[in-house]
């Protein structure tokens, strides 16, 4: 079994399931969402390289900052145009 911990609450546990894989990224479009921390946006350009030579379509996104959740229009949007998603965070 494997564990998804959030980081958001250590109070209250809550179970969730796992989001079933994909079985092919070449399918949908992956969005890359960048939280704003500093270099994130160097992490994401790479990631971007290895996705495109694998033939995976790409989206960018960004939090306004790494210090709250996204904006709910924002996950909506990514939602609504995407297949999966990385987020990503550096320093």
């Amino acid at each position: 079994m494997t564990a998804l911990l959030d980081p958001t609450s250590e109070r209250t546990v809550q179970k969730r399931q796992l989001s079933p894989r994909l079985p092919d990224l070449g399918e949908g479009t992956v969005a890359l969402l960048d939280i704003s921390k500093p270099r994130g946006d160097v992490f994401i350009k790479r990631l971007d390289e290895l996705f495109s030579e694998r033939g995976v379509s790409v989206k960018h996104y960004r939090k306004p900052t790494f210090s709250k959740p996204a904006p709910l229009d924002l996950r909506q949007q990514i939602a609504a145009e995407c297949t999966a998603v990385v987020e990503a965070l550096a320093d």
